[in-house]
């Protein structure tokens, strides 16, 4: 971001301090302060606190928290039109006559609003109406000043890349998700003899992981910071109130990580399900044990959570006699380091010290929208971190492709490695066996 503190630094315990921008507060009413922060206020208010002028430059705090939130109650779209307008009319830049020296003070406060705009929140420019008002309120910033020319072009030019490469990404995942196919589906004309597994593709278990953060790390770095607001909005819709995102969502890419997730968990499942001998799957469940230990050395605890969710699934956890040949003091390590337990501890203690800076909130909504952006923005903060590992692209493309079981497919081959041990389990797989396989 130009001239503006890292993410991190963004949020101090107490919110928006009103010290940082006591001139904005006298020209603007209709906003309500308590000790020093800004609570509340009108959304004319809030907007126009959010437009610079001659004298002022909204702090990059509220920039962020107001473009996250506002669209809870007006359309992006809606939102930059109202700023354009601002701008225009307030600066008079349609004015032919206006002071030439009035616009060099404020064209490069504006341009920066822009830039933080289409640097945080990219993927608002995929509506053709946003793109179309930056570009008009940018031209009427640009015209006659050379400077300001090309520092628009380059806002410009870094967004159309940015969103081209949504776009690249969007058509690989939906690639992938088109030839996908079930495990069992592959098996039936595949002979298992000459079937791969994850250890032939990758034997050490330290490369894996290092794989794995790949994926991490590039799904992380799509996700917009709007979607975890989409997200909000679907589980706590705000007094029934008619959602701003009842339209389609312009992106799904907090959604692609999640399956990501899943299907890892899956994938993991599949490999120690899929052989036929005790001895190989308990090797193949001694093999996710250590890269799942690679995946806490490293910091991968997305990765390591869904190993070890694979592992809990009950198709491999059932198998009693394979786990009998582990040996499972590092698995049990990692499930204490991961015990649920401790995060709820964890997540408790956070929410009572949200609880305590939202007292003095006005109402329900405002005491969500400080904590969603200071969650947010740390995620920012992680999102720009980049993998040191070098690719392998045998493995990514295995990881990402392969073929894996559907649930009833792994209860299936579940049964088949270690029989049923009670009348539900035979009923089930009976049933299995006629349905997947065509068997009684």
């Amino acid at each position: 971001m130009p001239q503006t503190p890292p993410f991190s630094a963004m949020f101090d315990s107490s919110g928006y301090n009103r010290n940082l921008y006591q001139s904005a507060e006298d020209s603007c009413g209709g906003l309500y302060y308590h000790d020093n922060n800004l609570l509340s206020g009108s959304l004319e208010a809030l907007i126009q606190h959010l437009v610079p002028n001659v004298d002022y430059y909204p702090d990059r705090t509220y920039i962020f928290t107001f473009l996250l939130s506002s669209r809870l109650f007006m359309h992006p779209y809606e939102l930059m039109a109202k700023v354009c307008h601002l701008c225009i009319e307030h600066q008079r830049l349609s004015d032919p006559n206006s002071d030439k020296n009035q616009i060099r003070k404020i064209a490069p406060k504006i341009l920066q609003l822009l830039t933080e705009w289409t640097e945080t929140f990219p993927y608002d420019f995929r509506d053709e109406r946003m793109m179309r008002n930056l570009k008009d309120l940018a031209h009427r910033i640009a015209s006659g000043e050379e400077t300001y020319r090309k520092n628009v072009q380059q806002m410009i030019q870094c967004l159309i890349r940015k969103l081209a490469a949504l776009t690249q990404y969007e058509e690989v995942l939906a690639k992938i998700s088109s030839t996908s196919t079930d495990r069992l589906t592959v098996l039936k004309t595949k002979p298992q003899s000459i079937q791969r597994d994850i250890i032939t593709v990758c034997s050490d278990p330290y490369t894996l992981a290092q794989q794995l953060t790949h994926i991490e790390l590039e799904r992380l770095n799509y996700i917009g910071p709007e979607e975890f607001v989409q997200a909000f909005v679907q589980k706590d819709p705000l007094d029934n109130d008619k959602s701003c995102y009842s339209e389609r969502k312009k992106t799904r890419n907090l959604e692609a990580y999640v399956e990501w997730f899943n299907r890892l968990s899956y994938l993991v499942a599949t490999e120690i399900c899929m052989p036929v001998k005790k001895k190989h799957r308990a090797r193949m469940i001694e093999y996710f044990i250590d890269v799942a230990r690679e995946c806490f050395n490293i910091g991968n605890f997305n990765s390591l959570m869904a190993i070890i969710s694979g592992m809990n699934m009950s198709p491999v956890s059932r198998l009693k006699k394979t786990w009998a040949k582990v040996k499972t003091a590092k698995f049990d390590i990692l499930e204490h380091q991961m015990d649920p337990s401790s995060n709820f501890y964890n997540y408790r203690t956070a929410l009572r010290g949200a609880a305590q800076r939202s007292l003095t909130a006005h109402s329900s909504r405002e005491k969500k929208f400080w904590e969603l952006a200071k969650q947010v923005s740390e995620f920012m903060t992680w999102k720009q971190v980049e993998c040191p590992f070098e690719r392998d692209r045998k493995i990514l493309q295995y990881l990402l492709t392969v073929p894996v079981f559907s649930e009833d497919a792994l209860y299936l081959a579940s049964y088949e490695s270690e029989g049923p041990e009670n009348h539900i389990e035979k009923d089930r797989w009976k049933s299995l066996r006629s349905s997947l396989l065509g068997r009684v």
